[in-house]
């Protein structure tokens, strides 16, 4: 009798094409599920920087270049104009107060003394004659009051006596009449002399009073004159570095114009241009520093020009304490301007990386040191060596600052050592 044979249902055929299968489901889902599909990029170690992620003291400054100028400059003007007769000293040499620096010869000037002082001498003999005249005047008044009262008293007694005798019927009416009249004569011409005498004295005293003035007008202006004289020699108004003498010998110069300039040696400050991006957080009190001869010396600002010229403005710095004993007046120096207090920070070095991502990503090295991947961070402020990292990145980690060319759409680097 024929039996019937089972067929198998896990034959060897059918078990190795569901392996199959699902090993090419598995790849698939792996690729596509699983597998990194980052852009990738192979680098040299040696070819990039690394460097760590660190906490510490951090201090935002920025880099100025300053010039160093005298604490006080002095600007030798002319006062008045001429041509240069002597030349007594040059630029680059220390003057003394006083010093003579060069003459000027103004012609017309020494012609206007002349006529000033022979007017005023003038004046003056006038004035003397006619103080003279007046007081003459006066004793003159005086004298002849005198004498009329003299006369007066001889009118008064032949006055009185007439009187008694022509009342003793001794003398005619007549006679008494004349004596009376003469005695009235002479005392109203003593009132009359005695308001003379004094609207002559009143005269004198204003007349005089006035010519007291123009007496002293007249001196005032010859003394200018003679000032002008005395500002044809040019000297040193203090002690200090003769820096410049524009003028030379036989050179008109006008008034106002430049002769020479001193410089005080007795400090010395710096003046400094700043980018107008910093101008609401430059203040007064505000402290820089810089390295000269080994040394590192302080600086303040004193005072603040507000005008922007070529994107930068001025700023004055005086120095904290000591100052550089070699400094010369128009050095350059190389200045940190501190636009905050040290404070506590986390921080990365500065590096070329910050060119392409402005800060806001960096690659962040694996600590197997094999890769690195891109990852956001925050970007604070920085100064010249580091800068304030706000967000993205932990102490100790490690992140390469050199140049991303070639990185800017790579999202992975596969580091070969």
């Amino acid at each position: 009798m024929d039996r019937k044979i089972k067929k198998k249902v896990w034959t060897a055929k059918r078990i190795f094409t569901i392996l199959g299968i699902t090993g090419v489901v598995a790849l698939i889902a792996y690729v596509f599920i699983f597998a990194d599909k980052s852009s990738k990029l192979n680098v040299e170690l040696d070819k990039i920087n690394v460097a760590e992620v660190t906490e510490g003291a951090f201090q935002e400054f920025i880099p100025v270049e300053g010039t160093v100028n005298p604490k006080t400059t002095i600007y030798l003007d002319a006062i008045v104009g001429g041509n240069v007769a002597e030349k007594f000293l040059d630029g680059g040499v220390e003057v003394e107060e006083g010093d003579t620096i060069l003459r000027l010869e103004n012609n017309s000037l020494q012609m206007q003394y002349v006529q000033e002082q022979t007017q005023t001498n003038r004046l003056r003999n006038d004035i003397e004659n006619t103080n003279l005249s007046l007081q003459q005047r006066l004793f003159q008044s005086k004298s002849a009051i005198i004498n009329l009262d003299f006369d007066i008293d001889q009118a008064k007694d032949a006055y009185t006596r007439n009187k008694q005798l022509w009342e003793d019927k001794v003398i005619s009416e007549q006679e008494y009449l004349n004596s009376k009249r003469m005695y009235d004569r002479l005392m109203a011409r003593r009132v009359n002399e005695i308001e003379s005498a004094k609207f002559d004295s009143i005269t004198a005293v204003n007349t005089i009073a006035q010519n007291r003035e123009r007496l002293a007008n007249s001196n005032v202006s010859l003394k200018m004159v003679e000032n002008n004289l005395n500002n044809l020699w040019v000297t040193a108004r203090i002690t200090g570095l003769l820096s410049t003498v524009n003028p030379e010998i036989g050179q008109t110069v006008s008034p106002g114009q430049n002769i020479a300039q001193i410089d005080d040696l007795d400090g010395f400050k710096i003046v400094a241009r700043v980018d107008q991006h910093y101008l609401d957080r430059v203040y007064l009190g505000l402290k820089g520093n810089f390295d000269f001869g080994g040394s590192n010396y302080g600086l303040v600002i004193r005072k603040i020009f507000p005008e922007i010229n070529s994107g930068q403005f001025n700023v004055e710095m005086m120095f904290e304490g000591e100052v550089p004993e070699n400094i010369r007046r128009g050095q350059t120096v190389p200045i940190k301007l501190q636009l905050s207090e040290e404070r506590k920070a986390v921080m990365i070095p500065r590096g070329a990386f910050f060119q392409t991502t402005g800060g806001n990503w960096i690659f962040v090295v694996d600590p197997s040191g094999e890769f690195a991947v891109r990852r956001k961070i925050k970007i604070g402020n920085q100064n010249l060596r580091q800068y304030e990292v706000l967000e993205g990145l932990d102490v100790g980690e490690r992140v390469i600052t050199s140049s991303y060319d070639g990185y800017e759409d790579k999202d992975k680097l596969i580091i070969k050592k």
